[in-house]
C-alpha cells in the first residue's frame, strides 16, 4: 500500500509542477485587453483562470493529505534493528585465542596444562 501511495504521491507532484508551469502570471492580463487572449475560450468565457486555478488547489491538497498519510505510516513503521543485534554473542562464534610468548619463558609459549590422569 505504501508503494502504491508513494506512486500516487510522485504523479501529484508532477503534475502540480506541470500545471504551475504552464499558468499565466498576473502580468499577463495586460496583454489579454489588447486581442492577444482571444484563444483562451476554450475554457469558457471567464477563461482558463478559474479552471487552472481550482486544479491547482485540489492537486495541492491531495498533495497535502498524501504527505500526511506516507509520513504517518512511514513513522509507523517499527523500531529499527540494529545488524549487531542480529549477530550471535561473540564468545559463542571465535575459539579461545592461543596463548601468546611472555618475556619470562624466554620468548616461547607456556605449556597448556593438563588434567591429572584419573579424573
Amino acid at each position: 500500500m505504501m508503494i502504491v501511495l508513494l506512486v500516487v504521491h510522485v504523479i501529484i507532484c508532477a503534475a502540480l509542477v506541470g500545471l504551475v508551469l504552464i499558468q499565466q502570471g498576473q502580468g499577463a492580463d495586460a496583454g489579454a485587453a489588447f486581442g492577444s487572449g482571444a484563444s483562451q475560450t476554450v475554457f469558457g468565457s471567464r477563461g482558463a483562470g478559474s479552471f487552472l486555478t481550482r486544479l491547482t488547489g485540489a492537486l495541492a491538497a491531495g498533495l497535502f493529505i498524501t504527505s500526511m498519510v506516507l509520513a504517518y505510516l512511514g513513522s509507523n513503521v517499527g523500531q529499527p534493528t540494529s545488524v549487531t543485534d542480529r549477530l550471535a554473542p561473540a564468545s559463542a562464534t571465535q575459539p579461545a585465542a592461543p596463548a601468546l610468548p611472555t618475556p619470562s619463558t624466554g620468548g616461547q609459549a607456556p605449556e597448556p596444562v593438563s588434567a591429572p590422569p584419573g579424573n
